[in-house]
């Protein structure tokens, strides 16, 4: 249970009732910075055969060659045949957030998965938000993500509990509450008010002044735009807006950020001007999110003659874009949170009113997922169910 505040501030687990534990992948492989190479990784696993295939499988006590399972919910590629025996081509990568602020790509098929949470994949689509808990990140307690998030963090809320926006994942008297207090009860701007307000106790204080609910949400929503990557890109204003100063090398091995020039250095690639708040966002005991994002896609450390040792052969275009991007909305993110930190909610709601208004504790259903299905899915070995 989160720690109640001294306010008595409700915990987001009230407020937003419906969660899922993050998924599991079991094996590092099926997931990268680089989909060709997800590909070639496939390839390699169906071209083996006998003792090699299980091998470069990396098999589980949840997942074997010989585990049947059904097709991920609302996927059109991935057999559902035992791998063992069936090999199809490879099913397209899909965009996944796989740490905070780092976008890869993942092969989505049941068979790789150890725990792949289909209740999840069920309600992802264009209109769903995730909220994914990160207690551990500095500064940033919830994130939000329009791709499936792929995080080894805190447990994950949908907005909505059926696709098409449908639902929202609210306590039910919450958006009544909201309306009495003459704030929006609508869920994206609830969510931004939370992305604003979250303590890192995961409480969320819920104001009675009206003014603050809109300046928060408003700062919320630039949050949400800057996370979920939607819309028109994120720019810093001209004369701060990084570039390619120096061609980054093939591949590069070190990342160093000289904070007198404002320089990110690949080796002796350059790239100005490159914010202190974008190098230093995220510090902590494993690094800057700028570093992790580095070493993901130059760490060596995969055993040589498994799956995960094929990579490309040299830094990829894209990721230079992908990094450009990523300096910028770090730039804005910080901004942000500045704006977050001078954010006082002297006067809340607290949980014990809600529990008078009724709004609290949420309906044991609340807690757990909808019945979303009117179709077929695609069961294990090509058999169909209705659940």
């Amino acid at each position: 249970m989160p720690r109640v505040t001294h306010d008595d501030a409700p915990p987001l687990a009230d407020l937003m009732p419906w969660s899922v534990a993050p998924p599991r992948l079991g094996r590092g492989w099926p997931a990268a910075p680089d989909p060709t190479a997800l590909k070639a990784r496939w390839d390699a696993l169906a071209r083996a055969e006998g003792e090699d295939r299980e091998a470069l499988f990396e098999p589980t006590r949840a997942r074997t060659l010989h585990t049947a399972v059904g097709r991920l919910p609302g996927r059109t590629d991935g057999g559902t045949q035992r791998l063992a025996r069936a090999f199809g081509p490879c099913p397209e990568p899909v965009r996944v957030l796989a740490a905070p602020f780092d976008e890869q790509w993942l092969i989505p098929d049941h068979r790789l998965i150890d725990a792949a949470r289909p209740e999840v994949w069920r309600v992802a689509d264009d209109t769903q938000v995730f909220a994914v808990e990160t207690p551990q990140a500095p500064g940033w307690p919830l994130l939000a993500t329009s791709l499936f998030p792929l995080l080894r963090a805190g447990r994950i809320r949908p907005l909505y509990r059926r696709p098409g926006g449908r639902e929202p994942n609210l306590a039910p008297g919450l958006p009544d509450q909201l309306r009495r207090l003459g704030h929006s009860p609508d869920p994206v701007d609830f969510l931004a008010w939370t992305l604003t307000a979250v303590r890192p106790d995961l409480t969320v204080p819920l104001p009675r002044d009206r003014e603050l609910w809109a300046h928060g949400v408003e700062s919320g929503h630039r949050a949400l735009w800057l996370l979920r990557r939607t819309g028109e890109r994120p720019k810093l204003p001209g004369g701060r807006r990084p570039y390619v100063r120096a061609p980054l090398p093939a591949r590069p091995r070190t990342l160093h950020y000289d904070r007198a020039e404002e320089t990110l250095h690949l080796d002796e690639g350059r790239v100005s001007p490159v914010p202190p708040e974008a190098w230093d966002f995220g510090a902590d005991a494993q690094g800057r999110v700028l570093e992790r994002w580095f070493a993901a896609r130059t760490a060596s450390e995969a055993e040589p003659g498994t799956l995960a040792a094929i990579r490309p052969a040299g830094w990829q275009q894209a990721w230079t874009s992908e990094l450009l991007e990523l300096i910028t909305v770090l730039a804005l993110l910080a901004e942000v949170g500045a704006r977050r930190a001078e954010l006082a909610v002297p006067d809340t709601v607290t949980a014990a009113e809600l529990r008078a208004a009724g709004v609290l504790p949420v309906p044991d259903a609340a807690r757990h997922p909808a019945t979303v299905l009117d179709h077929h899915e695609e069961g294990p070995e090509g058999q169909f169910a209705l659940l």
